[in-house]
């Protein structure tokens, strides 16, 4: 079923920028925000956090199906956070302040976007991944 796949992609994909924004965030954010405080990681457990939560939701919900009606709240809260993380990620890249790695952020949360935002609209997929009828 396509709907496990997407979700354990994006399952394992928002695990382990929360594992490491959680273990490591007094690294990762001043190497993307050269004036980043050091005293102010905080932040990047708590975004962790929120990233783990969704994660574990994903990880929860691989064997329903998402779509159209089906898990419409996973599949909204999923699609916002992917599109808003992607056009964050477009504006400050597009700022020329940010660093080249933060393209390694861009890819996979504008796809999982895209597939988000065609689930909500479009419904399920089936296994040829043209909509379920």
């Amino acid at each position: 079923m396509i709907s496990s796949v997407i979700s354990r992609i994006s399952a394992l994909v928002l695990a382990l920028g929360g594992v490491t924004l959680l273990f490591a965030s007094d690294a990762v954010l001043p190497s993307i925000v050269p004036t980043f405080p050091p005293g102010a990681a905080w932040l990047g457990q708590l975004l962790a956090a929120a990233w783990l939560g969704i994660a574990a939701m994903n990880w929860l919900q691989q064997t329903t199906t998402l779509g159209g009606i089906y898990g419409r709240p996973v599949v909204l809260a999923n699609f916002t956070l992917y599109f808003v993380t992607a056009t964050s990620v477009v504006r400050a890249l597009a700022g020329g302040a940010a660093p080249r790695m933060l393209w390694l952020v861009l890819l996979p949360t504008a796809v999982l976007a895209i597939v988000y935002g065609a689930l909500l609209l479009r419904g399920p997929f089936d296994a040829l991944g043209s909509a379920a009828k």
